[in-house]
């Protein structure tokens, strides 16, 4: 399977073996290498590499360093910390040295990489969680960094390890990939009151029509400062007493494709003029709404609002 330019595989194997840009050593937090993944990459690979690690430790944990494979195919080894010197772990340790491993990937400047299962061994993770995780991890590193990597590899080492990573990994990054990019897309409309009316937008894209004022909330970003940006760049009013009125998920509401529409009230604060995507911008009352050719459900929202006004009961 495939993430960008990036090949994602799960194998059964010895990690020691592969022959990739660096190898992932599930660590403790001093790099010292006892059993385990960490006992295996020493044996075959050399002292060496844990006399290096060593002078590098300790690292919080959570962290990654990178040092030389010594014997191994592999360039480097990325020990990544997922437990202190208690030998315990937890997901927020896993998540974090994942993610720090395929940092110092890309600090190196590498192309291939392969993990174990992080915190299943000493840690006693379980190993479906792990996957999990993992994936979540590798899925997040690859959509949202410049990444040099191309090739990421799951290798476990027993088969039930294996089987495991191989349906969850797999089928996590598939529903991601598949289900969730049709949807449902979340959007945030605004009812601003101003001058005792409410905003409407003339839409300059299909479906056209006339609308509230929204737009789709980008990555990372909250319900609030979404409403807030998208009223700036349609309307340019600053809004007052935010306020989240009620949210509207109605298969077929949006004839483009499913979304979930969380509609806001507020007061607007500015001399209100159409920009972005609005043909046009007028305030009209709440008695004209019957008049207007209104795109998406929006006519319902503001039935909705007005019913609300009369006696405080928000739309089941």
């Amino acid at each position: 399977m495939r993430i960008g330019d990036c090949e994602i595989k799960i194998v059964n194997g010895d990690i020691t073996d592969i022959a990739v840009d660096a190898i992932v050593n599930a660590a403790n937090n001093k790099l010292l290498m006892g059993g385990g993944v960490a006992g295996a990459i020493k044996r075959k690979g050399g002292v060496s590499i844990e006399d290096e690690a060593v002078k590098k430790g300790p690292i919080e944990t959570g962290g990654a360093v990178a040092t030389s494979a010594g014997a191994l195919r592999a360039r480097y080894v990325i020990h990544a910390a997922t437990m202190g010197m208690d030998f315990k772990t937890d997901e927020i340790k896993i998540r974090k040295s994942c993610a720090s491993a395929l940092k110092v990937a890309d600090e190196l400047k590498i192309k291939s990489i392969a993990f174990p299962a992080l915190g299943c061994g000493v840690g006693g993770f379980p190993l479906r969680a792990s996957a999990k995780i993992m994936a979540q991890e590798v899925m997040k590193h690859l959509r949202e960094a410049n990444t040099y990597l191309r090739e990421i590899i799951f290798c476990m080492h027993e088969k039930e390890a294996y089987e495991v990573f191989d349906k969850n990994v797999a089928g996590y990054i598939d529903y991601m990939l598949t289900k969730q990019n049709r949807g449902p897309f979340v959007a945030v409309d605004a009812i601003i009151d101003i001058d005792g009316g409410i905003v409407i937008v003339e839409r300059s894209n299909p479906p056209f029509g006339w609308a509230l004022p929204g737009g789709f909330v980008d990555n990372y970003e909250s319900l609030e400062d979404a409403v807030r940006r998208e009223m700036m760049e349609e309307t340019s009013l600053e809004l007052l007493d935010l306020k989240q009125f009620h949210a509207y998920s109605k298969p077929g509401r949006d004839p483009r494709f499913h979304t979930i529409g969380i509609v806001f009230t507020a007061r607007g604060k500015g001399t209100p003029k159409a920009g972005d995507d609005a043909a046009n911008l007028k305030i009209i009352k709440l008695t004209d709404i019957g008049k207007i050719p209104f795109a998406f459900d929006h006519k319902q929202i503001l039935e909705d609002y007005i019913k609300f006004k009369k006696d405080s009961r928000l739309p089941v």
